[in-house]
């Protein structure tokens, strides 16, 4: 397969170099910024022996609770079978449960434990000092910024 492409381009080329004006420069950078917050909240996680994907489903069920796997997936960014691992692990350590959904005999809800608030306040508590660290380069106030900014660039549409 080729595409038809000029020979010649007047644009300039995609790098991951800070200022660069490429178009695909802003997604590069915010994909850089998500691995550098994920490894960093990653770490947090890493001795309650959950991963990021879990505490995902969590910050979920705490926010809506019980929550239908088709939802979870949407609201976590995952596919359906990558949902059904997740709910399975976080089922297998007590931390939630599926249940019924009334009127849908196939639909299930899932709904966080005891035990899996216990856990989302612990991971809250772990990633206090890790999360300072992410944001230590920035200046006075620029951390709020920066969190008022990409909510509005990741919600273009909330009021």
């Amino acid at each position: 397969m080729t595409a038809d492409v000029p020979h010649e381009t007047t644009a300039p080329r995609v790098t991951d170099r800070p200022g660069d004006a490429s178009p695909f420069a802003l997604g590069l950078l915010l994909r850089r910024a998500h691995w550098r917050a994920a490894a960093v909240m990653t770490e947090a996680l890493r001795p309650l022996g959950i991963e990021l994907r879990h505490f995902a489903v969590l910050i979920v069920l705490v926010d809506r609770g019980p929550t239908v796997q088709r939802d979870l997936a949407a609201a976590t960014g995952s596919d359906k079978a990558g949902i059904m691992r997740v709910v399975d692990d976080l089922e297998r350590e007590g931390l939630a449960v599926r249940k019924a959904v009334p009127g849908d005999r196939r639909v299930r809800a899932v709904e966080i434990t005891p035990q899996g608030v216990e856990l989302f306040d612990a991971a809250h508590v772990a990633a206090e000092p890790v999360g300072e660290r992410l944001v230590a380069g920035l200046g006075p106030g620029e951390a709020e910024q920066l969190a008022d900014l990409l909510t509005r660039f990741a919600y273009p549409d909330a009021e």
